[in-house]
């Protein structure tokens, strides 16, 4: 269900008359009457012209709008809203999506660009828990194919030390999918690759996967989807 400030946001744009009144049914979970549409628009800051036949215009929309004890919206009238690019996500979460669709442009390898749009799909789609996990191994692929770019060497020494020679040598990207996650972190921070609090900020984001990626009863809401995609857009996928 959108929310009066998602409302506001949305009728200022450039949308049909049907658009706007499925708009405002979307803000509501029972059906209402035309006066409460006129009411609801008004104070999103959309006054209804007169001329326009609310019934009318709600009646032709082919099954996206019915009319039981009022007006409601039915599914058919949410999935044009979020094939229009409208949906229950907030302004600030669908930003944080549209900058990481911008920045699919960028991503040459494959595999990367196919889990990152795959997480944006999730997102939009409001499946939280999956565009978690989903973003996370997109990080993690951008993260280990940089390392063997420009530090392979460097990383297996570092590794041989720490693991007091029990490491066996990394030749490709998926070699460094050995090592845990977080031991990978460390070991890159060891090596400045990443600084200290960007690999604090990197492991909230794992903790947060691996609590996505286990069956248990952990709830992600839009915000909390939303702040992890944008911790790795901004530290691992503009700056790798």
């Amino acid at each position: 269900m959108l929310t009066s400030d998602d409302l506001k946001e949305w009728l200022q744009k450039d949308l049909t008359r049907l658009e706007k009144l499925l708009l405002v049914l979307a803000t509501q979970d029972t059906p209402i009457s035309v006066a409460k549409i006129k009411d609801i628009a008004a104070s999103a800051g959309l006054r209804i012209p007169p001329k326009w036949n609310v019934s009318s215009i709600l009646s032709t929309s082919k099954g996206k709008a019915i009319k039981t004890t009022g007006w409601e919206i039915t599914e058919a009238g949410k999935a044009h809203l979020h094939e229009i690019g409208i949906s229950n996500i907030s302004q600030a979460a669908m930003q944080v999506a549209k900058d990481l669709r911008k920045h699919l442009t960028a991503i040459d390898d494959p595999q990367t660009k196919a889990f990152v749009e795959e997480a944006i799909r999730c997102h939009e789609a409001g499946c939280y828990r999956a565009a978690v996990v989903m973003s996370w191994l997109g990080a993690m692929d951008v993260l280990h194919k940089y390392v063997h770019a420009n530090f392979l060497a460097e990383f297996n020494a570092e590794a041989d030390r720490v693991m007091k020679k029990k490491w066996k040598e990394a030749k490709t990207p998926d070699d460094l999918g050995r090592m845990r996650e977080s031991d990978f972190l460390d070991r890159i921070e060891g090596l400045s690759i990443i600084g200290k609090n960007v690999k604090a900020e990197l492991k909230k984001a794992l903790d947060l996967r691996n609590g996505c990626g286990h069956p248990n009863s952990l709830q992600v809401s839009v915000n909390k989807s939303a702040a992890h995609l944008e911790t790795l857009l901004q530290n691992v996928f503009q700056k790798f």
